[in-house]
């Protein structure tokens, strides 16, 4: 295997060989031309948005400034949102189902080093798939840690380091992230806290 195969196998690898650089590089010039669009220009955003990512659904968008490191390793479903200064690390594949919402300032990090200086010297580095569900919300400046899965209808607190799996239907904060509660039929009629909804279509 060469060295982009090692990394999309989530093995070690070494990123400045066999290719990546210049991948690397040229998404960069990809999401320069990104952020610098002028904002009434959505058409076009969402067309380079589609270059960009590996996979989409018909509506999707990022705010600017967004950056990632490869693109093409990024898939999201339909209905897709992303606040400002999202970062993706994407030397694994990070997978997003529908439905989304992530906060201003969220990070998702596949990437990371070994531990031991010495090998962490070597030039070796690692990319771990991150996958997360459909219906998921992410609160702001959350860091999403390699090899975590996020399941369906989650919300991630503000804030939290996401360094484990998270189920199904709870809300999970903190840090390291943890499970507060479930998500129930209850909550259906709160938009915050103890807050009803004084409206009848949500």
């Amino acid at each position: 295997m060469n060295q982009k195969e090692r990394m999309l196998n989530n093995l070690p690898y070494k990123a400045w060989l066999d290719g990546l650089s210049e991948e690397r590089l040229e998404n960069k010039k990809r999401i320069y031309r990104y952020n610098l669009l002028p904002p009434e220009q959505q058409e076009e955003q969402t067309a380079l948005l589609k270059q960009i990512l590996g996979k989409t659904g018909e509506h999707v968008h990022i705010e600017t400034p967004f950056h990632c490191d490869y693109g093409y390793n990024i898939e999201v479903g339909e209905n897709f949102f992303a606040n400002y200064n999202f970062v993706v690390l994407d030397v694994g594949k990070v997978r997003i189902g529908e439905n989304v919402q992530i906060a201003p300032n969220v990070s998702i990090y596949t990437a990371g080093h070994p531990v031991h200086p010495q090998s962490r010297n070597s030039g070796y580095e690692y990319g771990i798939d991150i996958t997360i569900g459909n219906n998921v919300w992410i609160g702001g400046n959350a860091c999403i840690m390699p090899g975590v899965t996020i399941g369906d209808n989650a919300v991630i607190g503000a804030g939290s380091i996401v360094t484990k799996d998270i189920p199904d239907n709870v809300i999970a904060a903190g840090n390291p992230c943890r499970v507060l509660r479930k998500i129930t039929e209850a909550d259906r009629d709160f938009y915050y806290r103890d807050r009803r909804f004084d409206v009848d279509d949500y």
